[in-house]
């Protein structure tokens, strides 16, 4: 009966609009005084929170990401990726799924890749004949990828929750994030023949490619620094994200000369405001965590679990089902934060490894992302289109059945996940 107040309290302070860092903080001090407990846990554990290392690569991935957007990285990626691809079946479809796992995997932001992609992106494709519903859905998805291809910043708070290492947690990602890629790719070029869309595009030149290759070129780069850097062992996460915001600086300023001043200082003001957020988000779910851990709520619903769930498949069934309700209210990672110390004490009981269960509940946030009525995603492409949200609900659901799928396989195959970090 606890477990019920104590949800359905907090259910009622985010429907009430009480921001989530408060409602969390709020509720966590309230239970902290309710049952007899110090006050001073509060502060403490707010500051234990904000003493990691590791979340100094939060706000350092953050400035790297809006620098490369405000830089114009995007239109060189885009242009690049479709002067290979874009006379294939699908090809500017194709593209721009490309474009959205090169971004993600320099910027691990999924709203930034998704804004940074799809400002050039719907255009281009909408000019081609492209059906609207199905390019806003494309780039909705395509941008969670991400937060699901490394570098990535639920991964990373994901790790400091759980004191696993962010490093396996990267590698870990690859795999589930490539097939996640193939199966976008699959299902534009599927739809590009049912369609007869794009027909008849002749290829790019020689000449055409090379300059926009070279003009490519140096973001390219960066992304094989920061996952070759990570991956190698030569740094850290965090260390990988000062670097890669340092050579963000380089390659739009000095190479490319497209970051203007204003540029740089709506990038840091960008950064700082998102970085706040997230700040707040974390020590308010710390205090929150807390609190359910002294009234041992986790326990309680392990051994719920562990009572009534008798399959690892049930309880894969009912997570997923769990997150994705969630995913109706919360944002990706209020949805980290408050679950993890929940759900994982019961996964590890149920023989997953902690890992993998990190990716799996990474591809379920990817879902929340681009679900009604809080799926930043949704927004930012309404936002870059100006168009409505329900055009950009509709034309994601594909999508979100073809992530359906990658659960299933990654469920089927843990390997996909598992192999880099642990078999090679």
């Amino acid at each position: 009966m606890t477990i019920v107040l104590i949800l359905a309290s907090l259910f009622t302070l985010l429907l009430a609009r009480v921001p989530v860092a408060f409602a969390l903080g709020g509720m966590g001090l309230a239970l902290l005084l309710l049952g007899g407990f110090s006050p001073l846990m509060a502060p403490q554990a707010i500051l234990s929170t904000l003493d990691g290392f590791i979340l100094l690569a939060v706000p350092l991935f953050l400035l790297m990401a809006n620098v490369l957007l405000k830089g114009g990285v995007g239109d060189d990626l885009f242009a690049a990726v479709n002067s290979w691809v874009g006379h294939w079946p699908g090809g500017l479809a194709v593209a721009t799924i490309i474009s959205c796992a090169i971004f993600a995997a320099i910027s691990g932001s999924s709203v930034a890749t998704a804004a940074t992609i799809g400002t050039v992106a719907i255009p281009a494709m909408i000019a081609r004949g492209y059906d609207k519903r199905f390019v806003y859905g494309l780039l909705a998805a395509g941008g969670t990828l991400g937060i699901l291809i490394p570098p990535s910043i639920p991964m990373i708070v994901y790790g400091f929750i759980t004191e696993e290492s962010v490093g396996a947690l990267f590698l870990a990602g690859v795999g589930p994030g490539i097939a996640l890629v193939l199966l976008f790719i699959g299902y534009s070029m599927v739809y590009a023949r049912v369609t007869t869309v794009q027909q008849g595009v002749t290829a790019a030149s020689m000449a055409v490619r090379r300059a926009a290759s070279l003009r490519a070129l140096p973001s390219i780069a960066l992304a094989m620094l920061i996952i070759g850097g990570i991956y190698s062992g030569a740094f850290t996460p965090t260390e990988a994200a000062a670097i890669g915001f340092t050579f963000a600086l380089i390659v739009t300023v000095v190479v490319l000369r497209s970051l203007s001043w204003q540029g740089f200082r709506e990038a840091l003001f960008e950064s700082m405001v998102t970085t706040v957020a997230i700040i707040l988000i974390i020590a308010g779910a710390k205090v929150f965590g807390k609190a359910i851990t002294l009234y041992r709520i986790p326990q309680d619903i392990s051994a719920i679990i562990a009572q009534t769930i008798e399959t690892p498949l049930v309880f894969v069934l009912v997570v997923a089902g769990v997150l994705l309700v969630m995913g109706l209210v919360f944002e990706a990672l209020s949805m980290v934060l408050i679950m993890t110390p929940v759900l994982l004490p019961s996964a590890l009981a149920m023989g997953f490894d902690p890992i993998w269960f990190g990716i799996f509940m990474v591809v379920m946030v990817e879902c929340a992302l681009i679900t009604p009525p809080v799926g930043l995603n949704l927004y930012v492409i309404q936002a870059v289109a100006r168009t409505g949200l329900g055009e950009v609900a509709r034309g994601v659901l594909p999508f979100l059945l073809l992530m359906f799928l990658c659960v299933a396989i990654l469920y089927l195959w843990p390997d996909l996940a598992l192999y880099l970090p642990f078999k090679l």
